[in-house]
């Protein structure tokens, strides 16, 4: 979730500047190596936001029996229910079949970004603004939730923001503090890695304002994303060592611990990276935000562009799997979004021992599986 939503004003304008900027975006076409978005290539919104009262569209995550899962942040201290109470988020299910979305849960503990575990369970980033701010798993074939982690050294999380899994079922997510009026108890805004025996551990401190978190195919680079608008809510000014719109990459060492920090893609003090994630190339796909020019961009691994999508206020992303494994989902606009790219997006193997489940679009040969049943302390 950007940072441009620090604030109630900020949230009026910045639904405002994208609407002033999604008739420009939508007249462009994507652009760049024909490789990364091949000629002809379309960008189709599959959900209207507007039209299904959604407010602000995150984490999207394909799921192993093929459905779009994606958050909706409903911004509680801005946004009343029908009945006047507090909304606190929802997490939606898009039928890429039917192309029915609908409530998989609500209220979501106003959750943000989306994963999958090893066995497929789902992992929510849930955020603060009435949030639950933590990191919970919920078993996709039953529908029953547990909390992975809510604290670190006793205090309560800032506000997880992204999250991503890695080959050893590490979880690693970021936790900066955009909105919301529960006190901030941690002195930074860290990333932190969550260990399969429960263990937390804040691996990094100088990731700026940690947004969007992805990890190479390899397991050897963990990229962060910094969107540092300056606000500090919460009633403390959390330590950051610099002010930065940044990619970062860190080498990982065998044990999850990271390197010295390289600045991948510096970006303009008014854009800036929010979701991210990986082709199986170890490219990466980033939802970029600018007054200019937003849009998804592509960076090969030296960070260098490849590629624009450009689309109005992007969020998050990431791929469909098997014979889709090269359609890209995008939230944006409060909205979801999708295009066939030229690339296949990388997934960490899951223990299900069923090849991955499509997710494209509405097709006579398609099949939904049932999703097979899965069989903190600090560090």
């Amino acid at each position: 979730m950007p940072a441009t939503v620090s604030t109630p004003t900020s949230v009026l304008l910045g639904l405002v500047l994208s609407g002033s900027l999604a008739l420009a975006a939508r007249a462009e076409l994507p652009s760049g190596d024909p490789a990364f978005v091949p000629p002809g290539a379309r960008l189709e919104r599959v959900v209207d936001g507007a039209a299904h009262d959604l407010v602000f569209t995150e984490g999207p995550v394909v799921t192993c029996d093929g459905r779009l899962l994606l958050t909706d942040i409903t911004f509680g201290h801005a946004r009343r229910g029908p009945r006047g109470g507090w909304r606190a988020g929802n997490i939606l299910a898009f039928d890429p079949r039917s192309g029915v979305l609908s409530v998989f849960r609500s209220p979501s503990g106003m959750a943000n970004g989306l994963a999958l575990d090893l066995e497929c369970n789902l992992l929510a980033a849930e955020g603060a603004d009435r949030g639950g701010r933590r990191i919970t798993r919920t078993d996709l074939s039953t529908g029953r939730a547990e909390i992975v982690v809510d604290s670190f050294r006793g205090r309560p999380l800032n506000s997880p923001n992204d999250l991503v899994v890695d080959a050893a079922g590490r979880i690693w997510f970021t936790d900066p503090r955009y909105v919301g009026h529960e006190p901030v108890e941690q002195d930074a805004m860290g990333v932190y890695r969550v260990d399969p025996d429960g263990g937390i551990e804040r691996v990094l401190d100088d990731a700026g304002k940690p947004n969007g978190i992805a990890l190479s195919p390899d397991g050897r680079t963990l990229y962060v994303g910094s969107f540092d608008d300056g606000g500090r809510p919460g009633g403390r000014r959390l330590a950051v060592r610099d002010r930065v719109m940044a990619i970062f990459a860190y080498p990982l060492d065998a044990r999850g611990r990271p390197g010295a920090r390289r600045t991948l893609v510096a970006f303009p003090g008014d854009e800036g990276p929010d979701g991210i994630t990986v082709d199986e190339e170890g490219n990466l796909w980033v939802a970029v935000q600018s007054p200019r020019r937003p849009g998804i961009y592509a960076y090969d691994q030296a960070g260098v562009a490849r590629a624009r999508i450009p689309v109005p206020a992007p969020t998050n992303l990431a791929f469909g799997r098997g014979e889709d494994a090269d359609l890209l989902w995008i939230t944006a606009e409060s909205g979801l979004w999708r295009i066939r790219v030229g690339k296949r997006g990388w997934h960490v193997a899951h223990r299900t021992g069923e090849p991955p489940a499509s997710a494209g679009g509405p097709g006579p040969d398609d099949r939904l599986r049932r999703p097979p049943s899965p069989a903190g302390r600090e560090g």
